[in-house]
């Protein structure tokens, strides 16, 4: 058996890592550690990696002190390098750390929940001694503050007092963090673990809240202290080696030589369009165009930063607002399988601090406020769905504005202000204001979210549940098919000789199998965030300006309304950026415009179009109003102010009904704008139906 040794380090040491040797001496002491891959050592000697593995304070003492004794061909002393072992195979879940992994070397994986602040820990305390002066140098072992015993000076000898000399004593950085599983690996119902972890020297303050790393590290274990007394059972704590930050955009899919073939063959397909669509969530019937949409912001526009410090977002948003029973939460739950990182959460149990983050006393260290990260910033390089938005309380939505357009989450709570980034594509679903859309009203009129919010979103679709016997006899075939694979299925897995056939579960299958693996689509998707990156054509270019002016004209009269804003024209950029990424292409043709042109015309007529005038109208999303309404408004309060000039005080509701008739203002629509001036405050009720201006 391989027993570790210096030797042994210094042959592994030379034999693997000289290059990386000498560029830490270069870079030395800014960087002060060497990270090894744990492949390199079981290539080198497997007793050696698994010495490690079992007995992993000797091995790495060693390791140590055969990285600061090499011969260093530049005039460098490692005096405070550490040797740090990276990629090891297996990692383990937190809810599987056992008594048996105590004191072995392990990795775990997950979210970083909390992170306290970096501060300084004492490693060798020097002690003067207050009687004859001597300093005595003694190591802090455990975690715990150990003073001496007695002086070390023969002539003296005696038990104190002593005074720790904070010059002469040696400090290094340390923080501790708290790992909670990712929510991927979970099971549903269950409630995430978390593990503490001690980091000290370089590890300390490289990571923050939200980030997914892997942190490699002994397993320690520390006696609970009761009232009364000390307790049998043991706390755990990962004293942590290494950290590697995973999930940096896409980058932890693996993808073999073999699928990057596959995906280079589907991206030459003429019908790839049809099958990513028909790949996404196939078991609900209908929608292609808004599974369409919701196809290109999976794949995404380009988030730029621009030289002047600019930071514009690549991802799009998507509303879709419905009726109940129409699928929206089963297209938001597919979404989520398909992204890399994908956040669901419903707005009804979400508060403002669960979505953004939040600050708390922190129960490990010593009672400091630290941040805990919300959905939308573990969501952060993903897809963060949120349903029921319109259920969730006016305070907490107002949260998400700044994570939506700036993509970053500002946070000034308990001393600490920080900037957590969010940059993730938001897709929410919402009910209408009554539960189910009135068809006699408009549509805008009914979405019970505000304006701001609104006006954020790229696309917002309508998905109403409207009666017709075509398309529901094609709705139901398609859900009695699929419960009709789904009892098979489970027939088959259920019951011994039931004389099923794979055959025939894959034939049932058949109508609601996804064209393209999700498994595949995702790598699909990530292959096109790593490799992608078009450019707009001229052609294609003067389409979209020409788009948006020949939209902008309507409004230049000024009667009428501004039919639509700049925000329309950057989720048109970002839509075409992400259409030509799907098919693998690095421009952006007028085929990729013409589409995202039809997407965002059925998104708009759906949503922005004034019911009395028949335009389109900004308004209505981005102030909450219309133009027509709000020339009847004026032209209301015109009548109240002259009805109260007659009866010299307030103007009785009749009149203002006769006389708004008169101007063409029908009388449920004044009823319904005089509640709306009373509650604006715009308007009072001086007594029973009279009214006065303010």
């Amino acid at each position: 058996m391989a027993q570790s040794s210096h030797q042994l380090w210094e042959d592994f040491f030379k034999r693997y890592c000289w290059e990386k040797i000498l560029v830490l001496a270069k870079n030395y002491p800014e960087k002060r550690s060497l990270l090894v891959d744990f492949s390199d050592l079981e290539r080198f000697d497997m007793e050696l990696a698994r010495e490690l593995i079992d007995h992993p304070d000797n091995v790495l003492k060693h390791a140590n002190e055969a990285l600061r004794a090499t011969d260093l061909p530049v005039d460098v002393d490692f005096i405070n390098v550490h040797v740090r072992i990276i990629r090891l195979p297996e990692r383990i879940l937190v809810r599987e750390l056992r008594s048996a992994h105590i004191s072995k070397f392990i990795a775990v994986s997950g979210l970083i929940r909390k992170a306290t602040e970096v501060r300084p820990k004492i490693v060798v305390a020097a002690f003067r001694c207050k009687r004859c002066d001597h300093v005595t140098l003694l190591p802090q072992v455990e975690g715990k503050y150990v003073e001496p015993f007695e002086c070390e000076n023969d002539v003296c000898g005696r038990k104190g007092p002593f005074q720790l000399v904070h010059e002469e004593s040696e400090f290094i950085d340390a923080q501790k963090l708290r790992v909670q599983e990712s929510p991927d690996d979970l099971r549903g119902g269950e409630q995430p673990q978390t593990l503490d972890v001690d980091v000290d020297d370089d590890l300390a303050g490289i990571v923050a809240p939200g980030d997914r790393v892997t942190i490699s590290g002994i397993l320690r274990s520390y006696q609970r202290s009761t009232q009364q007394g000390k307790s049998t059972f043991f706390d755990l704590i990962l004293d942590g080696v290494s950290i590697e930050v995973e999930d940096k955009e896409f980058e932890d899919i693996e993808i073999s030589k073999e699928e990057v073939e596959e995906i280079l063959k589907l991206g030459q397909d003429r019908d790839i369009y049809k099958k990513v669509t028909l790949s996404i969530a196939p078991s609900i019937y209908g929608y292609e165009e808004v599974k369409e949409a919701m196809a290109l912001q999976l794949f995404s526009g380009i988030p730029k930063n621009l030289p002047d410090g600019t930071r514009i977002r690549g991802d799009a948003h998507i509303l879709l607002v419905g009726d109940p029973g129409v699928a929206k939460s089963q297209l938001l739950r597919y979404s989520v399988r398909l992204a890399p990182r994908g956040i669901y959460t419903s707005g009804k149990s979400s508060t403002s601090a669960g979505l953004t983050a939040t600050a708390v006393k922190d129960e490990f260290g010593d009672g400091r406020w630290t941040l805990e990260a919300g959905a939308l910033v573990l969501a952060d390089m993903g897809l963060a769905c949120v349903d029921e938005l319109d259920k969730m309380e006016a305070d907490d939505r107002s949260s998400m504005h700044e994570a939506m357009e700036q993509q970053t989450i500002s946070i000034a709570k308990a001393g600490i202000m920080a900037t957590l980034k969010s940059r993730c594509a938001l897709l929410g679903a919402a009910n209408p204001k009554f539960g189910r859309f009135d068809r006699y009203e408009p549509i805008a009129k009914q979405i019970n979210m505000p304006p701001a919010l609104l006006s954020r979103f790229d696309l917002i679709f309508i998905l109403t549940d409207e009666p017709t016997v075509s398309r529901d006899t094609a709705i139901a075939e398609h859900i009695l098919k699929a419960h009709y694979a789904g009892e098979l299925a489970s027939r088959r897995a259920n019951i011994i000789n039931s004389g099923i056939s794979t055959d025939d579960i894959t034939k049932a299958m058949e109508v609601i199998q996804p064209v393209i693996q999700a498994d595949m689509l995702r790598k699909y998707i990530a292959f096109t965030k790593r490799n992608i990156f078009p450019i707009i054509q001229d052609d294609a270019r003067k389409q979209l300006i020409d788009f948006y002016l020949s939209l902008r004209k309507q409004g230049e009269d000024p009667n009428s309304p501004v039919p639509v804003t700049a925000r329309q024209l950057e989720a048109l950029i970002r839509l075409a950026e992400a259409s030509a990424r799907v098919r693998l292409s690095n421009v952006i043709t007028t085929e990729d415009t013409e589409r995202v042109i039809r997407i965002v015309m059925a998104s708009l007529k759906q949503v922005m179009t004034d019911p009395e005038t028949g335009r389109l109208d900004a308004d209505i999303i981005n102030v909450g109003m219309g133009k027509s309404q709000r020339d009847r408004i004026k032209v209301l309060r015109e009548i109240i102010r002259g009805l109260q000039d007659e009866y010299k005080g307030s103007a009785p509701m009749q009149d203002i009904i006769t006389r708004a008739d008169e101007s063409g203002i029908k009388k449920d629509t004044v009823e319904d704008m005089i509640q709306k001036l009373k509650s604006a405050g715009e308007i009072i009720e001086t007594s029973t139906e009279r009214f006065r201006v303010v």
